[in-house]
């Protein structure tokens, strides 16, 4: 079995394919529509990478990483913004608050579960 994923997403269609593609490619998908759902789902799953996304209602993608990464609990995991508005600095604002990368939509599915792997690979394997 693959990895487990935390997909944040509030747009139903996104959600969708991008559960779709991770598992057909045999990771383990758990979804949250916001960010409250996130940490809730984040504490109970203990998932192995969260892909996040940046615009969301009642709490966006970045106050959910400030979140994720204030907890002792969650801090490691890694997190990978995921959003069309980018603008500039967008990205990294994101990196300055902990994200361990980024990915802008719309995803493209020829390239989305090797992007995903990639991050999971950098996370597992120590740097220099």
């Amino acid at each position: 079995m693959g990895a487990k994923i935390l997909l944040v997403e509030d747009n139903e269609n996104n959600r969708y394919l991008a559960t779709f593609l991770l598992e057909r490619h045999g990771f383990t998908v758990i979804a949250a529509q916001n960010g409250r759902e996130a940490l809730e789902r984040a504490r109970a799953e203990a998932p192995e990478l969260i892909l996040l996304d940046i615009q969301m209602p009642e709490m966006d993608g970045y106050e959910t990483a400030e979140r994720l990464k204030a907890d002792p609990e969650l801090a490691a995991i890694p997190v990978v913004g995921v959003s069309s508005f980018a603008m500039v600095g967008d990205r990294e604002r994101a990196l300055a608050l902990g994200f361990s990368g980024y990915l802008e939509k719309p995803i493209d599915p020829a390239t989305f579960v090797d992007q995903v792997r990639a991050y999971l690979r950098s996370e597992r394997t120590p740097g220099p």
